[in-house]
């Protein structure tokens, strides 16, 4: 149960790249760039809900079963399908135009997105 807990985003790297190549405006990179997301992570056992909550009062909460399909949905508001695995104790997603990995190092939490040669990093304390 490493994931559970309210984290809080202390560094990113790759954001303004990244975005801009999965087709975020650039309004909205503006506004998230410094922007402080706090995740919250419940787990019981392979059961997770996890809630992150971006500028403009703006969250995003997505459930699931590791290894199961179950329904998603991106902070753009794409819905889509999509299975969590569980592997080395990191948490793997293949969204539709990237794949993220989430993984506890050093006691952060710390998000990879990566699509094609560009990448994400955000690592988040404990809060």
């Amino acid at each position: 149960m490493a994931f559970a807990g309210r984290w809080e985003t202390e560094t990113q790297e790759g954001y303004e790249e990244f975005c801009k190549l999965i087709g975020i405006p650039d309004e909205i990179i503006e506004k998230g760039r410094d922007y402080k997301i706090i995740t919250e992570v419940t787990q019981d056992g392979d059961n997770f809900s996890w809630t992150q909550y971006y500028p403009a009062n703006a969250k995003v909460t997505n459930t699931f079963i590791i290894g199961k399909e179950c329904d998603m949905q991106t902070i753009g508001g794409k819905k889509f399908k999509a299975t969590v695995n569980m592997e080395g104790g990191k948490l793997t997603t293949v969204f539709p135009n990237y794949e993220h990995i989430v993984e506890i190092i050093g006691g952060k939490l710390v998000e990879t997105s990566k699509t094609g040669s560009v990448m994400l990093k955000r690592t988040s304390k404990k809060i």
